[in-house]
């Protein structure tokens, strides 16, 4: 278990691209944050607009921003658990990393497996992501169409 300082250089710089990828994905989350912020607000507003007098039709066209509203904050929010999952399975990566170089096992398979599921989880986070763009779109749409 006597592992010299030398011995961990190597793994230092095998950490690196965890580190990287926690960055990266630290900023991706930092939007999609902002993101989902921005379109919580918006739907209260627009809420509070439909506790107005308004002509049957504008109502119609506000429940309809709601629920597209609605349906961005589930796709957001697993856009969000899946970056999130995947800083965690990177931090975990890490740690099994030297542990691995610590006890000196041969844990390619976890490693690999770690990493895996983590590009996944981005993957995953990326897909909807691009989901939700989609449907602010469609909302933009729909909202120019009725005016």
């Amino acid at each position: 278990m006597n592992t010299t300082v030398p011995e961990l250089l190597p793994i230092l710089q095998s950490s690196i691209g965890p580190v990287i990828l926690i960055s990266g994905v630290g900023l991706l989350l930092l939007t999609l944050t902002n993101r989902f912020g921005r379109m919580l607000d918006r739907a209260r507003l627009i809420n509070q607009e439909l506790g107005t007098e308004l002509a049957a039709d504008k109502q119609a066209a506000l429940r309809m921003q709601i629920s597209i509203l609605m349906r961005r904050a589930g796709i957001l929010r697993t856009s969000i658990a899946l970056g999130a999952v995947t800083v965690l399975l990177a931090a975990v990566l890490m740690l099994v990393l030297f542990l691995a170089a610590w006890l000196r096992l041969e844990w390619a398979g976890v490693i690999i497996g770690i990493f895996c599921v983590a590009q996944l989880c981005l993957i995953g986070s990326m897909v909807a992501f691009i989901r939700d763009l989609h449907l602010a779109l469609e909302a933009v749409r729909h909202e120019v169409q009725v005016q």
